[in-house]
């Protein structure tokens, strides 16, 4: 059996899809790099809930962050669980 912190990390990452909003930034992502300004735009959202909502998904290792000028652009990590998440959310809305 895994071990604790291998739950709590999963339980992390389902936590992070219980949330409409980040899954659509999820989504969003899975297709494209995009800045806080581009993300909210196509969300229809404030720039401030969409930087709420990239935090948590940064901190459970979901999505990287890359500065480019004045811009900070996000796009989904290189990690087994976001290409995990790439496949399921695309399967999902297929």
């Amino acid at each position: 059996m895994p071990d604790t912190e291998n739950f709590t990390n999963a339980a992390s990452i389902f936590a992070q899809l219980g949330d409409g909003t980040r899954l659509r930034i999820l989504w969003l992502l899975c297709h494209s790099r995009e800045c806080v300004s581009n993300i909210a735009a196509a969300l229809s959202l404030s720039k401030a809930v969409v930087s709420h909502h990239l935090q948590l998904l940064r901190r459970s290792n979901l999505v990287i962050s890359e500065r480019i000028g004045q811009e900070i652009h996000y796009s989904l990590a290189d990690t087994r669980e976001a290409e995990l998440l790439h496949r399921t959310i695309d399967a999902l809305f297929e």
